[in-house]
């Protein structure tokens, strides 16, 4: 099992508008950077590097195009249950 690790408020922030979009449906990079309104590409691929690496999200490659991503946000309530607590 992954566990969850919280967000930073910058990151939630995203995550909540790319959730309240796509809920569990796969999207691509362009659809979120759309969404987000973010121009430098390059800020979308480091949040959903973060998001990965810290378990808010799952990364496939696009079957018909393995150069490409596929993206599925995990279920807040499944994040949060899943949350383990790093003491510093």
């Amino acid at each position: 099992m992954s566990y969850t690790r919280p967000l930073p408020k910058w990151a939630m922030f995203k995550y909540a508008q790319l959730w309240n979009k796509f809920r569990n449906q796969e999207f691509d990079h362009s659809s979120a950077a759309e969404l987000l309104k973010e121009e430098n590409l390059n800020l979308v691929s480091v949040l959903f590097s973060y998001l990965k690496r810290n378990s808010w999200i799952t990364i496939k490659l696009d079957p018909r195009d393995s150069r490409k991503r596929i993206y599925q946000l995990k279920a807040p309530e499944n994040a949060v249950e899943q949350m383990i607590i790093i003491e510093e």
